[in-house]
């Protein structure tokens, strides 16, 4: 396919996607299996173009004054890509299946110059209804974190030190060149320009072989920040596909316990497989079964709770941009109901002088600081363990993470902007 021809199916992509209030991967994965010519670089190219529209979806229909799918799809563009008029025309130049050049009003607005008085959620491309929210956690720095959560995200890996070092790893994805993030000890980060497609990594040998696994290093620092050590009894509450399970058990050096376990069996389902892979010996499954309590055995047993929490997902908008534009007030209520469930459901697992990680992928004061307020009022018996002790984990680099990380009385938020991770909130709550 031409670029011409990828920018038009695109488009169409874009509308089915709209019209249909469909998930991004639903509507791309459809016009695939309508279109068999097109072939695995013409499949990503046009995904990116889709998910570079999503990303400024607002910001490009302000730019356009025009909300239609192919206005979004050139002004992203020109703000995502940063392509001038030109080159924006040799890609709409009305050929052969490609979409009609640009017209008067179209080529004025790729070429006027950026305006001050833009609104905070159009600069930060997020919803208008969030602003409010965004504010109370952000003030006026809002729209500059929005515009780091629109922003495409590097492909993050951490290396499983029960396998391998992180110097084995990174020789192993040196052709990719994979390099140490700044935070996670075990971190290793690929980073990827607008137009490159995401690499194949579960065919690497370093993957099929448990060295590597995939996951931001938002969500290792998280589970860094839990503390968890040899020989513990460890349970991990909403273990869903089992990536923080994992971690957990590398950092525990296969030592101990961790019972791993959903309320939902199907997002339970890879974690049996990714166990085996990754050579980890210290993690027993509970799978529910209907109404039946599965951790009764575990009552104030454990030395370690960790939630991973259900949220409205707003901190992993980098890598879902279509889902910040799905996202309704509703959603925001009903997380927060399960939140405080879970909370609830972790305080009696819990022994004296025992811990809960309460951890949100959210940036919402609501779902974070709001939640562990919520939940100390009705259990005195527990309290905020200070950011500095908890960011202890990070022996000599403390400092430095201290500086980027957002700190409050209730835990610590990362950000895209801050820390170059997904956003993600850490809570450490002590029984008495």
């Amino acid at each position: 396919m031409t670029p011409g021809a990828r920018l038009s199916a695109a488009i169409e992509v874009l509308a089915d996607i709209e019209d249909r209030h469909r998930p991004a991967s639903d509507a791309l994965k459809d016009w695939g299996l309508a279109h068999r010519f097109a072939g695995s670089g013409d499949r990503a190219a046009i995904g990116g173009l889709v998910f570079d529209a999503l990303r400024r979806r607002s910001s490009a229909a302000y730019l356009m004054g025009a909300s239609t799918p192919r206005a979004i799809l050139l002004g992203a563009l020109r703000l995502e890509r940063g392509l001038s008029l030109d080159d924006i025309a040799r890609l709409a130049d009305g050929g052969r299946h490609a979409p009609p050049p640009p017209d008067d009003a179209e080529a004025k607005a790729l070429t006027a110059e950026p305006c001050a008085d833009v609104p905070a959620h159009v600069r930060g491309d997020y919803p208008e209804w969030l602003d409010s929210h965004f504010a109370a956690v952000f003030g006026e720095e809002r729209a500059a974190e929005g515009a780091a959560l629109a922003c495409r995200a590097p492909v993050d890996l951490r290396v499983n030190i029960l396998k391998g070092d992180r110097d084995t790893a990174a020789a192993a994805l040196a052709h990719l060149h994979a390099g140490a993030t700044p935070w996670s000890p075990a971190g290793l980060r690929i980073a990827l320009s607008a137009e490159a497609k995401s690499p194949p990594l579960l065919a690497e040998p370093a993957y099929i072989d448990g060295l590597i696994e995939i996951q931001d290093e938002g969500s290792q620092v998280a589970a860094l920040l839990s503390g968890a050590r040899p020989g513990e009894t460890v349970i991990d509450l909403c273990a869903g596909g089992g990536g923080k399970t994992l971690a957990l058990a590398a950092l525990m050096e296969n030592c101990g316990r961790i019972f791993a376990t959903d309320t939902e069996i199907r997002r339970l389902a890879p974690i049996h497989a990714r166990l085996d892979r990754a050579g980890v010996r210290n993690v027993g499954i509970r799978t529910p079964r209907g109404d039946a309590e599965l951790l009764g055995d575990l009552t104030g047993a454990a030395d370690l709770v960790l939630i991973d929490a259900p949220c409205t997902g707003v901190g992993a908008w980098r890598r879902n941009p279509d889902a910040k534009w799905r996202v309704r007030p509703g959603a925001l209520e009903q997380r927060v109901k399960t939140q405080d469930a879970v909370l609830e459901r972790a305080a009696g697992l819990v022994k004296p002088g025992g811990r809960i990680a309460y951890i949100t992928c959210s940036l919402l004061e609501e779902e974070n600081g709001a939640r562990v307020r919520a939940f100390m009022a009705g259990h005195p018996d527990f309290a905020v363990v200070p950011a500095d002790e908890v960011m202890g984990a990070f022996g000599d680099g403390k400092m430095q993470f201290r500086a980027a990380v957002m700190v409050s009385a209730e835990g610590l938020l990362m950000t895209p902007r801050r820390t170059g991770t997904d956003g993600f909130f850490v809570a450490m709550l002590r029984r008495a």
